[in-house]
C-alpha cells in the first residue's frame, strides 16, 4: 500500500531540529535585512519624517507664544542630532519593515498549525494591522492637544526648552499607546475562541469592564488630564462592545453546530428496532 501523503503541518511537525535551526536562521536574516533597507530608506527621507513629527508642535506653538511662553526644540550634546535622527530612523525603519519581518515570523510559525487555526491567526493578524493604525493615527490627532496642555503650564515670559529626545520619547508613547488600546477587541474575541471567556459573561461583566478601560487610560496616558484619556476610553469601550457582540454572535454559531441531546429521550440502543 502506498504511504499517504503528510499534512503540512504533519510534515512540519516531523521536520528535524537543525532544519528548524536552518529554517528560523533564514528567517530572522531575511527579517534583518528587511529592517536594515527600511532604516535606510528612513535615513534618506528623515527631513520629511522629522517634518511629521513636528508638525503638532508647530501647530500649537502660536497659540503657546499667544499665552507668552516662549518654546524652542533643542538638542543636547555634541552627538545629539545624529543619536535623533538615528533613532527616529531605526523606530521608523522597523515600522515600513514590519509586513517584511512580520510575514517571516508567520511563515515560520503557520506550517505547524492546523488549517482551522491558520484561517483564525491571519484574519486576526490582519485585524490587528488596521486597528493599530487608526489607533497610533488618533494619538498623534491628540499629541497636540496634550503639548499645549502640559507645556501651557509653564509661566508667562518663560522659556521652555523642549529636548528633541523627550519630545520623540513622548510622541511614540502617545502613538503606541492608543495604538495597543486599539487591540482590545482582538484580545477578547481570541479569549473567546480560547473558551476562557463566553459572551454571556462578557455581555454580565461589561460595566466592569467599561469602567477597568477608562481606568487604563486614565493611568496609562502621559498627560494625567480628565480629557485625554477620554480619547482612549470611549474608543475602546466602543470597541469593547463590537468585540462583545462577535463573541455572543460566535457562541451561537458554535452552540448551533453541537447536537442538543435531550437527556429524558432514549438512545439508539433501547429500540428494538435499531441495528
Amino acid at each position: 500500500m502506498a504511504p499517504s501523503k503528510q499534512t503540512p503541518a504533519a510534515s512540519a511537525g516531523q521536520m528535524p531540529l537543525m532544519e528548524h535551526i536552518r529554517e528560523l536562521r533564514s528567517r530572522l536574516v531575511k527579517s534583518i535585512v528587511g529592517i536594515f533597507v527600511g532604516v535606510v530608506i528612513a535615513w534618506i527621507f528623515y527631513p520629511y519624517i522629522l517634518d511629521w513629527l513636528t508638525a503638532p508642535y508647530e501647530k500649537v506653538r502660536p497659540d503657546l507664544e499667544a499665552k507668552n511662553i516662549n518654546t524652542q526644540l533643542v538638542m543636547t550634546g555634541i552627538g545629539g542630532g545624529f543619536q535623533f535622527q538615528l533613532k527616529v530612523s531605526v523606530i521608523t525603519g522597523i515600522i515600513i519593515s514590519s509586513p517584511i519581518w512580520m510575514w517571516q515570523l508567520w511563515a515560520f510559525i503557520l506550517p505547524a498549525m492546523f488549517k482551522h487555526e491558520r484561517r483564525i491567526a491571519i484574519g486576526l493578524t490582519a485585524l490587528c494591522v488596521p486597528l493599530f493604525i487608526g489607533g497610533a493615527w488618533l494619538g498623534y490627532w491628540v499629541f497636540p492637544k496634550a503639548i499645549l496642555l502640559l507645556v501651557g503650564f509653564v509661566p508667562s515670559e518663560w522659556v521652555s526648552l523642549l529636548s528633541g529626545a523627550d519630545y520623540l520619547t513622548f510622541a511614540l508613547r502617545m502613538m503606541i499607546l492608543f495604538g495597543i488600546g486599539a487591540q482590545w477587541p482582538v484580545v477578547v474575541v481570541i479569549l473567546n475562541r480560547l473558551g476562557v471567556i463566553s459572551g454571556k459573561q462578557l455581555v454580565q461583566a461589561r460595566p466592569w469592564i467599561i469602567v477597568g478601560l477608562f481606568v487604563f487610560s486614565a493611568v496609562a496616558t502621559p498627560t494625567l488630564d480628565p480629557i485625554t484619556f477620554l480619547f482612549l476610553g470611549i474608543p475602546m469601550s466602543f470597541l469593547h462592545l463590537i468585540a462583545e457582540r462577535l463573541a455572543v454572535f460566535g457562541d451561537k454559531r458554535r452552540a448551533a453546530k453541537v447536537p442538543d441531546w435531550d437527556d429524558e429521550s432514549a438512545s439508539d440502543i433501547d429500540d428494538p428496532t435499531a441495528v
